[in-house]
């Protein structure tokens, strides 16, 4: 008599698996979720040295912000075939246009996927030049940063006078371009002068982003009072860095962002929540190679529990009033 087939609901997974494939051929990725796993819960019962304690709203685990960037330039973008220093490169300075004709787009339609806001660091050149893109993004939520005046041109220790007339030009031309004023700075390459924090403070800007120094963001002294610092947690999973100009395959960054995320969420486990941020420009991660890659660090994201994503401004408001009347920290 032939055999009786045995119900789908008595059928269990694992023994299927187990007598159609060898040990060999199980997915990799199962593997690494299962080890994922036991990292956290290894993590989440050690009680971590970390000397401060945080929080995030309505006890997240971990913070996720999507950091994007329109740069404009004088010269040349990060870019180019060939190195000239002796003429303006065009070819350069049309990569870096691919953000305004096709890349901003493209962001724009990721955003309204994953039903997310970011902030975006924005050039003065840029409110200058694209007003209605600067806008397109104010307008969609997106918190609209200082970004300096043009992305190669870098602000000096011996001149400043000239920064301060340039960051209070950048603010005026991106207020009208945006519609409204930016509270967060962060200068070119972060590669800000001796004064510039004190210059923000003293223009009233609430938040910088050039500092390295820390996995949270603190409260820092200036002349004119504590500015909120926001350390630059983005590099192993910043386009620029892992893969325009590294030359790294687009799904490097994803291992890096995975690692990075893996750990911080562990540690938001065993209480001491971290912050976890993706860095994409829009004329460079913002094309077709590299945004599958984007799309899948954000579903990874996604798809945990306790997860708040912010804007930067969110993130630099929370820390000013969580850490007001603790005083500034160095």
């Amino acid at each position: 008599m032939p055999k009786k087939p045995m119900p789908k609901s008595s059928v269990h997974k694992s023994s299927v698996h187990k007598r159609s494939a060898p040990k060999s051929s199980v997915h990799k990725s199962s593997v690494q979720k299962q080890l994922s796993n036991k990292t956290a819960k290894k993590t989440a019962l050690r009680k971590s040295r970390y000397p401060r304690e945080w929080s995030w709203p309505n006890g997240a685990k971990i913070a996720v912000t999507l950091n994007m960037a329109l740069e404009s330039f004088v010269r040349a973008s990060q870019l180019t075939l060939e190195k000239t220093s002796n003429k303006i490169d065009h070819l350069s300075l049309t990569y870096a246009d691919y953000a305004y004709k096709a890349g901003a787009w493209r962001l724009l339609d990721l955003m309204d996927e994953f039903k997310i806001k970011g902030s975006v660091s924005t050039n003065g050149l840029t409110g200058e030049r694209h007003p209605k893109m600067v806008r397109e993004f104010a307008d969609y939520g997106c918190e609209v940063v200082a970004h300096g005046w043009a992305q190669d041109v870098l602000a000096r220790d011996d001149d400043p006078d000239a920064e301060l007339a340039e960051m209070r030009k950048v603010t005026k031309v991106l207020t009208e371009a945006a519609g409204t004023r930016p509270i967060g700075w962060v200068s070119q390459g972060s590669a800000g002068s001796g004064n510039t924090l004190d210059f923000l403070k003293g223009e009233g800007y609430l938040w910088s982003g050039d500092d390295m120094s820390d996995d949270l963001p603190f409260l820092k002294q200036t002349r004119h009072g504590p500015i909120v610092i926001l350390p630059r947690v983005n590099l192993p999973h910043n386009d620029l860095w892992m893969w325009a100009t590294a030359r790294n395959p687009p799904d490097y960054m994803w291992l890096g962002w995975k690692a990075t995320f893996d750990q911080l969420y562990a540690e938001g486990l065993a209480g001491v929540p971290k912050w976890c941020e993706l860095t994409v420009h829009a004329h460079m991660g913002a094309r077709p190679t590299m945004i599958p890659v984007v799309r899948q660090m954000l579903a990874y994201a996604k798809k945990h529990k306790g997860v708040w994503f912010a804007r930067r401004r969110d993130i630099a408001e929370w820390t000013a009033e969580r850490e007001g009347k603790a005083g500034a920290r160095t």
